[in-house]
């Protein structure tokens, strides 16, 4: 393997890490069996405002009933905005505009793709994969889970085991970083419905330049830097950091996260991802962990959802192994879980894979948690995945030379053109 990495991405992934601030209360929650009846309780005790943003809000029963409470919401005064992306949540758009919409519940869809010119438009591949929801500024949840049934494959449908994946309920300082992500995202799709109309309030405007600013400041992905600062002097436990991935000025911020945390683990790094294929610096990091003695497990797909994923893992199995790095796949049911553990103080979950399309093309959004305590959960919660899984053995790999060397190339041929019809250069 070419070790060789592109000075531009070495030097953009050593930047400063993420801000962590203090004061926090964090839980783990697996499944949206744990998930969806805490959100329902703090949207049913919601007194302000709820802002959730998802990339799937299916119309199935799980999923309803959580629009349900949403209208509920509204309807005694509680101001509520959603955003859903597109693409992911096409097939369900029609009965939540007429659910959500006819119950007072502002729906913002984040690049449609209700015509086939929509797919001619710039970015159309660059998604929103967000699954957050904020209550008030005072509890937050953060994750990988979808709001669909836990039983529910969108390409396979009903299955009687339920998918694994995992979230995380927020109160503290946090979450206003939390709660300001979720409304710019909300506030980007809504006012994207028409563009020209916001330009033409800037232009009719006494004051254009002042009014353009106040609608780029609204519309920022990222928290504010003085909401930062205030909080950055509080060390007390549980200390977080919430970490975006978008198109402007956080591109790589998850992938530094990830790996500045394989750098300073000394004794584990766990990781678990559905849709794996890292880049150069990433797989290079893992190495070193591995080969200086850090005990490093990967847990990812035993039952694929989707055929060019499960290769694009597959193809770099003998790699890996060859590190010192153990692999494991789930093979329970299909696997959504995204979450990371260094050693016992460091842990993320969030919606980000580690694969070409979060790490560079997608908005995605992580939690990262320094605490003992809440290390222990996830240590707890991966340990129990990797019983229920198998490991994959260097001996079964099956096909080695010239079939490998052929899958290898197709599936890195298949992620650099992705890359390029999605305006990424560079070496991956």
């Amino acid at each position: 393997m070419d070790d060789e990495v592109s000075p531009v991405i070495e030097d953009s992934l050593g930047a400063a890490g993420p801000p962590f601030v203090g004061g926090n209360e964090v839980e783990l929650l697996c499944r949206g069996a744990e998930l969806f009846p805490a959100m329902s309780a703090a949207i049913a005790g919601a007194r302000h405002e709820v802002w959730v943003a998802t990339y799937i809000f299916n119309d199935d029963g799980a999923a309803l009933a959580l629009a349900d409470a949403m209208v509920a919401a509204a309807r005694r005064g509680v101001r509520v905005r959603v955003v859903v992306d597109g693409f992911g949540s096409k097939s369900a758009l029609a009965v939540l505009r007429e659910r959500l919409g006819n119950g007072g519940v502002a729906l913002a869809v984040f690049r449609p793709i209700d015509r086939w010119w929509r797919w001619l438009q710039p970015g159309q591949l660059r998604r929103l994969h967000h699954k957050l929801c904020i209550v008030d500024r005072d509890v937050a949840f953060v994750g990988g889970i979808n709001l669909i049934d836990d039983r529910l494959d969108p390409n396979h449908g009903w299955s009687d085991s339920e998918r694994l994946d995992y979230a995380v309920r927020v109160r503290g300082a946090v979450a206003a970083s939390i709660e300001q992500t979720a409304r710019a995202l909300w506030l980007r799709a809504w006012f994207g419905r028409d563009v020209r109309d916001e330009v033409l309030a800037i232009a009719r405007s006494a004051e254009p330049v002042a009014h353009a600013r106040r609608l780029i400041a609204r519309l920022r992905l990222t928290p504010r830097d003085s909401l930062l600062a205030e909080a950055a002097h509080d060390t007390t436990p549980m200390r977080c950091a919430f970490v975006v991935r978008d198109n402007f000025r956080r591109r790589r911020d998850i992938e530094r996260a990830y790996i500045e945390a394989i750098r300073g683990a000394r004794e584990r790094f766990d990781l678990v991802s559905p849709y794996f294929y890292p880049g150069r610096v990433f797989r290079r990091v893992l190495r070193d962990a591995a080969r200086r003695g850090v005990r490093v497990r990967l847990l990812l797909q035993g039952k694929v959802d989707y055929a060019i994923a499960g290769l694009a893992a597959q193809v770099l199995y003998e790699e890996l192994l060859s590190y010192g790095v153990r692999v494991f796949e789930y093979t329970p049911s299909f696997l959504h879980a995204k979450m990371a553990l260094a050693d016992d103080e460091w842990a993320t979950i969030g919606s980000s894979n580690i694969d070409p399309l979060s790490l560079l093309l997608n908005l995605e959004a992580n939690l990262i948690v320094r605490d003992h305590t809440f290390a222990a959960q996830v240590s707890r919660a991966f340990d129990a995945a990797i019983a229920a899984s198998r490991e994959v053995d260097p001996q079964h790999l099956g096909a080695r030379g010239f079939w490998h060397k052929l899958r290898r190339g197709f599936v890195a041929g298949v992620a650099h053109i992705y890359l390029r019809a999605a305006g990424i250069t560079g070496r991956y």
